[in-house]
């Protein structure tokens, strides 16, 4: 089987060899990955501009643009063949709830979604995190069910793996998306150049965060899996927003 792996944290990032290492062995490996860190890129395409690629080895390299640029650039137009399967990660921190609107591992997996192929994207829950070989476990045996089941094309995956030694990991749940609190404020400072520098305020804790979340699974040990679609409609809104336009 093949398989295409990327990320947003970059080519050289520890989590995106953790992935690797958890797949030797099983698949053909293809890596394309951003030449620098891209966390909190979200679904971003480079449109404007050309992209350059660069050559690390056989089946390996890195790409100027975002996470988005790396696997739609892969799948239609730099690999010989498509994969079977793309695995985005193995991120640096946790992706739960609102997170994968901004998130570049999440968005580089659903790109492989709109592409019709299907995608795991793994998130391991401390910053800077002290147990990449549990993901790596993770996304072994994740693989490996995958492997026995072809998944279809628009299976879209979010794993979070709380940042424990795998003995302390109570096995894998699927989850719903929770909701985060507001985020902190801004934080400024003075630039010594004159004027103010805006740094982005942490994100908010768990607000929807009960026992079928992504949130309750990580916090109570428990590896979340989280199917994802692509689609945005409110559908259960629908009717009232059209009662409301009717108005």
């Amino acid at each position: 089987m093949r398989v295409l792996l990327s990320n947003d944290d970059g080519y050289r990032a520890e989590g995106l060899q953790a992935l690797e290492r958890a797949l030797l062995g099983q698949a053909e490996i293809m890596i394309v990955a951003p030449e620098r860190n891209h966390s909190g890129a979200s679904n971003s395409l480079t449109l404007f501009e050309p992209l350059r690629i660069t050559q690390l080895g056989k089946n390996r390299w890195y790409c100027s643009g975002t996470p988005t640029d790396c696997v739609h650039i892969a799948i239609t137009g730099l690999l010989p063949v498509d994969p079977h399967m793309v695995f985005s990660g193995i991120n640096h921190g946790p992706n739960l709830g609102d997170d994968v609107l901004y998130s570049g591992t999440v968005a580089a997996a659903m790109e492989a979604r709109v592409l019709d192929i299907p995608a795991v994207a793994v998130s391991v829950a401390g910053y800077p995190p002290r147990n990449f070989e549990s993901a790596s476990r993770a996304v072994s045996e994740l693989f490996e069910r995958l492997s026995r089941s072809k998944p279809p094309g628009n299976m879209l995956l979010n794993v979070n793996v709380p940042d424990l030694p795998w003995k302390e990991i109570r096995g894998f749940k699927l989850t719903r998306l929770g909701h985060r609190h507001k985020a902190a404020r801004v934080r400024v400072s003075d630039d010594p150049y004159g004027g103010k520098l805006y740094w982005m305020g942490l994100p908010g804790h768990g607000l929807d965060a009960g026992p079928d979340t992504d949130f309750h699974a990580l916090g109570d040990g428990w590896i979340s899996v989280t199917p994802l679609q692509c689609d945005l409609t409110d559908h259960q809104r629908l009717e009232a927003a059209g009662d409301w336009l009717r108005r």
